[in-house]
């Protein structure tokens, strides 16, 4: 059963400080945040930290979580390997907002070098707070899996 009140969090070094943000904010409304690094601004390999986060979500233990690094666009393709796993880039809420009501993703990620503090925190609520719709959207969410 997932623990529907924890967030999984994660980045790499690009992503590190609006990490630390994210995850201070995410704190103060009320979540839980399981912090699967990176811990600092040093140089990694973003792989080493989105595959521990996706294979969480995919084995049950979380429902949903939150990628950031530069362009967004490594730590999404990385996470989307895995099955069950349907991650999207968002830059506005919008976006974020139509990933959970039309694609039920299960991880938002976030390009910090292409959205204000600000920006990213509406972003990350509002996937958070958006439900998905399922109907006519759920047939296609159970094609996408190969």
């Amino acid at each position: 059963m997932p623990d529907h009140n924890t967030i999984a969090l994660g980045s790499d070094h690009a992503g590190f400080e609006y990490k630390q943000m994210l995850l201070n904010w995410l704190r103060d409304n009320g979540y839980e945040v399981r912090d699967f690094g990176t811990y600092s601004a040093d140089s990694v390999d973003y792989p080493d930290f989105v595959h521990p986060l996706a294979t969480a979500i995919t084995a049950g233990e979380l429902e949903r979580g939150i990628l950031v690094c530069g362009s967004a666009n490594g730590v999404c393709i990385t996470a989307n390997k895995h099955r069950g796993i349907r991650a999207a880039i968002a830059w506005e809420p919008e976006l974020a907002e139509l990933a959970r009501q039309h694609n039920d993703a299960n991880i938002i990620c976030v390009p910090a070098r292409f959205v204000s503090e600000e920006n990213a925190r509406a972003i990350v609520s509002q996937f958070l707070n958006t439900a998905f719709e399922g109907g006519r959207h759920q047939n296609r969410v159970n094609k996408i899996d190969c």
